[in-house]
């Protein structure tokens, strides 16, 4: 947890200790290195001589600097480029509430509508319109708009609140859009001033990249489809995944915003800038599969993302954002602000496998999407370069295998450190005729298949370990590679992905994350002509659509349920579309089993997919939801420590903490966590207060059930019947929750776990429990 101490520190200490909290190496000196760095400014102070706040920014204090972006809408202040001497100078104004360095961030990288429960002329679908008329803003590499997917044919009229644009640029007119694609935008200001402390970056380079919304990278286009293309019948990736591709919410109009660059990420200073519009223009949902790439999150005020996001969310957009693809190990998920929707990632019931054939005659399963001349089972030699000790070439670097060793062989490459794709070029260039890309430990048995360049069959840690093992025994080890296509009905589905980011919440663990899982391996959506469907400069092939895998994907998914949802239930929070997705989701796979995870092959726990699995033929008739205001958020990070100032900095207004500080836990959010002191000796009791909102027929009774209470937990629940009519659409109750710490036996996760849910006899209203221990402050 996080404590701010300096509720009445000056302007210059805030600067001091941001800044250090930022980069140790950051020194306030006579360094005049320039960088771009990001300005919270105390919006009420501006003078009234100032028409705007532009004009008071670039009036007092925009000389010398170079003023990047000017944020006026989820966020107060601007971004510019300059040395740290300036920055000591402009951070002593008294109006200059926080500075941040500008930070470069990464993209966490057809069946699946179906699968969460979708059906045509039903259901969410048909009550929701299809999504018609909301509008989902998304956050990426931009688009290739003359894909199918983005057909507006019997689309009504753009939306009369939409205020946005259609920026034109390189190879981008204002006839891109339509009334499906409703308004594009790129950000490229921040990129090009750069955030490296050896000065700034390279501008754009335009030999692959556009200069306008077009999408270079294929990202961006594969992420708005899902969440909202249209119908494209005879869809497929050189034939895998054939069928009528859609998006989530097919009727849901689309506004793009390129914030990320190809080759060099996305940049702080940029996203917020789309946040800041994207309001403006009126959006109703934000999709952001954007992220840290190492798994680690900075607090909410050090977080432009979040600051972001709280603004959009505070003005009634719903954000939809990817949890990380740094699992599977614990504290992994990213974007952890309690505002923002945390999506994970699961398979789905479709499959690509593939088979590798020894020598010796086993048969090891995998999976691939390589569709190329095919081996024909000839039996080619097998070789594994990392024999001889040598990382680079285990791990098929650049460069690093002998084509002596190699050429006419199927060649074993260790999963990490480079592209799973690039591997195989490498391989290609040394003359290898075949590849077999092998799991170690920390990828379990989680596979993700990929449109090879050569005949290629990925394989899980315990099966790669077998053809290593058989390599060393063999005096003359073969194999050969045969690939299966499309396989549907897959049984266990869904699973947790093995990369997707894990709980526990690595910044406040009373608040549960991720929020949810959904779709997000092998997911076929539509895909850009500027490069082929690996993304390799070398990859001639060019595809309307691409099978991705990645919580990038996961994202849109919910984004595109959040659009139905607020096609269907205009009135709701983003909270209360939060909710209605977290107490219905699943946690049952298609075996009416517990969800299993991907890298171990064990049960999951909440800590892996928190509420469960995205469920919408449920979510449109949730029953009750767990809303959460401007003010209950304010409260918890009151909670945390956070003083006036600093939640300034998050929310644009001070705050008036009580000084009797509430609890974390009593945000009212639809996952329950108690955290109990490891230095505690005996019984311990939390007490937990929630208040659901009821949204189903107005006289209803609901009663409470306490599922899985696990050993050394009493778990209770007063009242224990909620009662509600036409008056009275809102109960409170609470949740007591007694630990034997002597008796508590915690699991691999260091937690034990629950639920209770809710039920009238119709709605099932269910929330996760996590009972943990922690070392004392």
């Amino acid at each position: 947890m996080a404590a701010f101490p300096f509720n009445s520190a000056s302007p210059l200490l805030f600067f001091f200790i941001f800044v250090n909290l930022l980069s140790e190496s950051f020194v306030l000196s006579t360094d005049q290195t320039v960088k771009s760095f990001i300005f919270r400014v105390n919006y009420e102070t501006k003078p009234s001589i100032f028409p705007t706040h532009y004009h008071w920014y670039t009036s007092e204090f925009a000389e010398p600097l170079q003023i990047l972006h000017v944020y006026d809408t989820v966020f107060h202040g601007f971004s510019a480029v300059l040395s740290q001497d300036q920055v000591a100078s402009v951070s002593q104004h008294p109006s200059v509430l926080a500075v941040f360095e500008d930070r470069r961030r990464q993209l966490h990288t057809t069946r699946s509508p179906q699968f969460l429960g979708l059906r045509n002329q039903r259901g969410l679908w048909s009550e929701s319109d299809y999504g018609s008329d909301v509008i989902i803003g998304i956050f990426d590499t931009g688009v290739w708009p003359e894909r199918r997917s983005f057909s507006d044919l019997n689309l009504g009229p753009v939306p009369r609140k939409w205020r946005g644009v259609c920026e034109t640029g390189v190879k981008f007119t204002a006839k891109n859009c339509n009334r499906k694609l409703i308004g594009a935008r790129f950000f490229a200001k921040g990129h090009e001033a750069g955030a490296s402390s050896a000065g700034p970056i390279n501008p754009i380079n335009e030999t692959i990249e556009f200069r306008s919304p077009r999408d270079a990278d294929g990202h961006g286009t594969h992420t708005a489809s899902t969440a909202a293309g249209r119908y494209a019948f005879q869809a497929s990736m050189s034939g895998y995944a054939s069928g009528i591709a859609k998006g989530v919410a097919p009727k849901a109009r689309l506004a793009v915003y390129k914030v990320c660059w190809k080759n060099s990420g996305c940049f702080d200073s940029d996203i917020l800038a789309a946040f800041d519009t994207a309001v403006t223009d009126g959006v109703d949902v934000i999709s952001i599969s954007i992220g840290g790439g190492d798994g680690i999150s900075s607090p909410y005020y050090l977080d432009p993302i979040a600051i972001g996001a709280y603004g959009a969310v505070s003005k009634g957009v719903f954000v939809s954002s990817s949890a990380g693809n740094e699992g599977s190990g614990g504290m992994s998920v990213t974007n952890l602000a309690p505002w923002m929707t945390t999506v994970g990632a699961s398979t789905i019931d479709r499959n690509f496998p593939a088979e590798v054939t020894l020598g010796d005659g086993r048969r090891l399963s995998g999976v691939s999407l390589y569709a190329g001349a095919p081996l024909k089972g000839k039996m080619y030699q097998l070789v594994y370069p990392g024999k001889a000790g040598v990382l680079s070439a285990s791990l098929c670097m650049e460069s690093s295998l002998d084509p002596k060793m190699v050429k006419g062989k199927i060649v074993i490459c260790d999963r990490g450190s480079s592209p799973r794709v690039g591997k195989g070029l490498v391989v290609m260039k040394a003359g290898g005729v075949g590849m077999i890309l092998a799991n170690g430990v920390s990828n379990g048995e989680g596979l993700v298949a990929d449109a090879h360049l050569l005949p290629t069959c990925a394989l899980g840690a315990n099966e790669a370990d077998s053809v290593k093992a058989y390599i060393s025994s063999s005096a003359n080890p073969t194999a050969t590679i045969d690939f299966k296509g499309t396989i549907l009905g897959i049984k266990p589905a869904p699973v947790v992905a093995s990369f997707s980011g894990r709980g526990p919440n690595g910044l406040n663990p009373e608040i549960l994350k991720p929020d949810l899982i959904a779709p997000g391996v092998n997911i076929l959506a539509a895909w850009t002509d500027a490069v082929g469907p690996t993304g390799l400069d070398s990859d001639v092939r060019r595809t309307e659509f691409n099978i991705l895998s990645g919580t990038s994907m996961s994202c849109p998914h919910v984004s595109g349920a959040a659009a139905l949802l607020k096609s269907a239930h205009p009135d709701w929070s983003p909270a209360a579309i939060r909710s209605a997705m977290m107490t219905t989701a699943t946690v049952i796979d298609n075996r009416n089993q517990p969800m299993s995870d991907e890298a171990t092959g064990k049960s999951s726990t909440p800590y892996d997919f928190g509420a469960g699995h995205l469920s919408l033929d449920l979510a449109m008739d949730p029953g009750l939801v767990y809303d959460i205001t401007n003010n209950d958020y304010v409260n918890f990070l009151c909670s945390i420590g956070y003083g006036p100032k600093v939640i300034q900095v998050i929310t644009r207004l001070p705050a008036n903490c009580r000084l009797r500080k509430p609890s974390p836990e009593n945000l009212n959010y639809p996952s329950i966590a108690a955290l109990f002191s490891s230095s505690s000796k005996g019984i311990s009791t939390k007490t937990i207060i929630r208040t659901v909102t009821n949204v189903g027929p107005p006289n209803s009774v609901y009663s409470v059930r306490v599922d899985s209470q696990p050993k050394g937990v009493t778990v209770t629940v007063k009242p224990s019947r909620l009662v509600f009519s036409e008056a009275l659409k809102k109960r409170s109750f609470v949740v007591a929750i007694t630990a034997d710490t002597r008796n508590l036996v915690l699991g691999d996760s260091g937690a034990v776990f629950g639920s209770l849910s809710w039920s009238d006899g119709k709605h099932v209203v269910r929330s996760p429990i996590v009972v943990t221990q922690i070392e004392p402050l």
